[in-house]
């Protein structure tokens, strides 16, 4: 079983690799949307789904990121790869220097306080337009390499996605499960979790950084509304529930089926795909809480690497 799974997986991603050859242009942009939304609900799972620690401002990350590779491109002449690695790493240090104060805070409180730190985020680019661009935006020289951005942000969705699955199978994803079900407990056994929870923090904030830079050099341009709006925190929030947050597969799973699904109804019901996503997030939060892979975890006994 095992290895029919990893042989398929591998068919899977020769696949995915060769199918820029044959795509359409709106077929490759559907896939690097997808391969962005992965990256993000995987992400979001790395902090709230394995420390338990709920973030609403997740997206911080994201425009954090957006911006400064947008800087970095248009302002320093630097290439989009490069810039977009710098977009995680300033992703990175934002979640370092709020890490310690707000990690401190334990349930609703740290959700609000990242919810927060999305909102003095977008404030602080409308305010310095000299270096952004302020409410106006900001534009990056024209770039056709959509191709190139499709293998990036996959690259990113597949890193982030065997980052969880080294994590969830080694001691320290056990510690910040431990973290997750009793932090108290965790204390008293000895395990320090402030430094694992800035550990998982820091990890959860470079990615989103870089898809950000990824996406800010796809579209060529960027302003504060869009690459901070708390829609995107909550869909990554939602795809993750879905899959199953705390799992290896389950935010995968959860964005391929929500993205197609969005897209799908978006086609069809211009006016009521907000309005199903909105059911679906109700249905999730009540009826599934540990959503299609942690119902089956439980029921059949799955191992944690599912």
């Amino acid at each position: 079983m095992k290895r029919a799974f990893i042989a398929a997986l591998g068919v899977l991603l020769v696949a995915l690799a060769l199918y820029p050859i044959t795509a359409t242009g709106y077929g490759i942009r559907f896939m690097l949307q997808l391969f962005m939304w992965v990256a993000l609900a995987q992400s979001w799972n790395l902090i709230s789904g394995l420390t338990g620690y709920v973030s609403f401002g997740h997206v911080a990350f994201f425009g954090t990121g957006a911006y400064a590779t947008g800087i970095l491109v248009a302002s320093h002449g630097w290439h989009w790869m490069p810039a977009s690695l710098m977009g995680g790493v300033a992703g990175a240090i934002l979640a370092l220097i709020i890490g310690y104060p707000c990690l401190r805070l334990k349930g609703p409180y740290f959700a609000i306080s990242m919810l927060g730190l999305n909102e003095v985020m977008r404030v602080l680019v409308s305010y310095f337009e000299g270096l952004t661009g302020g409410g106006s935006g900001l534009s990056l020289p024209a770039l056709h390499a959509s191709v190139q951005i499709y293998y990036a942000t996959g690259l990113a969705a597949v890193a982030v996605t065997a980052t969880a699955f080294l994590i969830i199978t080694s001691r320290f994803g056990l510690r910040l499960m431990t973290i997750r079900e009793d932090e108290v407990a965790a204390e008293a056994m000895g395990i320090d979790t402030a430094r694992y929870k800035l550990y998982a923090f820091l990890l959860s904030a470079f990615v989103p950084g870089v898809v950000g830079g990824l996406q800010a050099r796809d579209q060529g341009y960027i302003e504060p509304m869009a690459v901070f709006p708390l829609l995107t925190t909550i869909t990554m929030i939602v795809m993750a529930l879905f899959g199953g947050k705390g799992t290896v597969w389950g935010p995968v799973l959860g964005a391929v089926t929500l993205f197609v699904f969005q897209e799908l109804v978006w086609a069809r019901f211009l006016y009521l795909h907000q309005v199903l996503f909105g059911a679906i997030i109700i249905v999730v939060v009540l009826l599934m809480p540990r959503g299609i892979l942690g119902i089956l975890q439980q029921r059949y006994q799955l191992p944690r690497t599912i």
